[in-house]
């Protein structure tokens, strides 16, 4: 006898409850057709993670409590796993039910409730305690939720509770690195414990995060025998022997996962098209100024929405060269973008006449430059207001570190697709997309970054060599390294001390950026919080 089972590797949306119930309810019918026993879903699955200060919400409360009567009502022949919020005597817990034939036949809360980085559900969630074992197919299944499975007692606890295989329910977010840190540890834990370990994930875009799915099966021994595909909504079957233990198809290859440079690009996409489909909007709107930031966006734009819902605007001013004009346009083509073209000369003179008896006898400083990326910054505006499409910023992590950008300007915008992107990363993904199909001219790759503001201008007036400050900022913002740490490893003593105090002062301009897609362990926003007044 075999226990045929499927992990839901699904994309709910924060919030809605009833949505996501109605998927989990097709997803019984469909399991009922295709004789599956077993289905077993992500963490907090029923309200979408992070569903942050809705679990405040007594409403919220009662819609999930609704939502489990209807699923309990709907599991006649089957035996489904899923996560949700459960207010209890002693607060509110984090999880994990099992519903079968129309009954809650058992709970386990989440014993380890991660308050760092990204997380911070001891703010909503009370601590559990002890393993849950249930019976299913002749087999002892345990169960765990998402942080538990990096500590070594929850597992202990269900192997020695009698579970041959331990049901791990995730809401695990990307980051580079991630995939392959999960699959080490979770095979420790089997290994050591004697246990088949199904790990069932999220999968999809919530605001800043991106959950990248990567379910899979790991077994006694360790070894992965099942893998479900990255970045996307799928299911992943499998069937255990009487023993609990794996059963491959034979000549079926593990799914292998792309290269570093392919998932990070792909968690951008999903980022951008969850953003945009979750929030209701029509399409995309950015400015395309013929440089790399920008390119990178459109194609990243194109792939998660198609061409048809994304337009570029071109807005050239009196210090635009034609050859970014024409490379602009050529992406353009090469896309299949619609483009605008609004040049901001009309504007930019009208401002400096309105502003001539205030700035009378002062010389031009980066005060004008900055008028000219607030002139696009309206034109964009109005033109997502008139077309119901997100703005898209197009600002990457280096510049964000160090703002060189403009409040009102080109940090304009509803969301930002490379604002955790460092500068060198940004030139490695856009040959990375032209590997695909050659949609970034080789001109844009291989120009000095400029903002094209003055005359001459490239960005390296007023920066370190990317190479040197997406290394600096590496340690210092990422590692948290002091300014005498970085300097003892060798960086230039001034140019650090410069590059600090940039990433400092600017901590308010951050705060008013757009939120982007999240690819490090340190992201501005959720990942990094500093205060904006500081004297430290």
């Amino acid at each position: 006898m075999s226990c045929h089972i499927q992990i839901l590797q699904l994309n709910p949306v924060v919030g809605d409850v009833v949505g996501n119930t109605e998927r989990l309810l097709a997803a019984l019918e469909h399991a009922r057709d295709h004789s599956i026993d077993l289905l077993v879903c992500p963490e907090l699955v029923l309200t979408g993670y992070p569903p942050e200060d809705l679990l405040l919400r007594a409403e919220f409360i009662t819609r999930v409590e609704t939502a489990l009567t209807r699923l309990c009502e709907a599991t006649a022949g089957l035996t489904l796993v899923l996560g949700y919020p459960r207010a209890s005597v002693g607060g509110l817990f984090n999880v994990a039910g099992v519903i079968r034939d129309g009954v809650l036949i058992a709970e386990y809360a989440k014993q380890y409730l991660p308050n760092y980085s990204v997380f911070d559900e001891k703010r909503y969630f009370q601590p559990g305690s002890g393993a849950t074992v249930f019976e299913h197919c002749g087999l002892r299944f345990g169960l765990s939720v998402c942080e538990d499975i990096w500590w070594d007692d929850p597992t202990r606890e269900a192997a020695e509770a009698g579970a041959q295989v331990l049901l791990n329910l995730n809401a695990s977010p990307f980051h580079v690195g991630k995939t392959t840190e999960r699959e080490m540890l979770v095979s420790r834990r089997a290994r050591a414990h004697g246990l088949t370990i199904l790990y069932a994930n999220l999968v999809g875009g919530q605001d800043e995060l991106v959950f990248d799915g990567a379910s899979f099966v790991a077994d006694p021994d360790g070894r992965i025998t099942h893998r479900a595909p990255c970045f996307s909504e799928t299911t992943l079957t499998l069937k255990l022997n009487a023993d609990g233990l794996p059963l491959t198809v034979p000549n079926e290859p593990l799914i292998q996962w792309p290269s570093e440079a392919a998932m990070i690009y792909e968690a951008l996409v999903l980022g951008v098209r969850d953003y945009v489909r979750k929030n209701g909007f029509d399409g995309a709107i950015l400015g395309l100024s013929g440089g790399i930031d920008s390119a990178l966006t459109l194609a990243i734009a194109v792939d998660a929405l198609g061409a048809d819902r994304v337009e570029a605007v071109l807005m050239p001013s009196r210090y635009t060269a034609d050859m970014s004009n024409d490379d602009a346009l050529e992406q353009a083509r090469r896309l299949g973008v619609s483009t605008q073209c609004v040049p901001i000369e009309p504007a930019f003179r009208a401002f400096l006449r309105m502003l001539e008896p205030v700035f009378a006898g002062q010389a031009a400083d980066v005060t004008e430059e900055n008028i000219q990326a607030r002139c696009r910054g309206i034109i964009l505006m109005a033109m997502s207001n008139k077309s119901g499409r997100i703005l898209l910023t197009t600002g990457n992590k280096s510049e964000m570190a160090v703002g060189y950008a403009t409040l009102y300007g080109d940090m304009a915008g509803g969301f930002a697709p490379i604002k955790d992107v460092p500068k060198m990363l940004v030139y490695r993904l856009a040959h990375y997309r032209n590997s695909r199909a050659p949609a970034i001219p080789l001109r844009v790759l291989e120009r000095a970054p400029s903002a094209e503001l003055r005359p001459d201008q490239t960005d390296q007036d007023s920066l370190p060599p990317y190479e040197l400050l997406d290394a600096i900022l590496k340690l210092y913002i990422e590692a948290d390294e002091s300014v005498a740490t970085i300097v003892a490893q060798g960086y230039p003593a001034e140019i650090v001390a410069r590059v600090a105090r940039l990433v400092d002062r600017n901590e308010y301009k951050r705060r008013q950026a757009p939120p982007g897609v999240r690819i490090s362990q340190r992201a501005f926003g959720r990942d990094r919080r500093y205060p904006i007044t500081s004297g430290f």
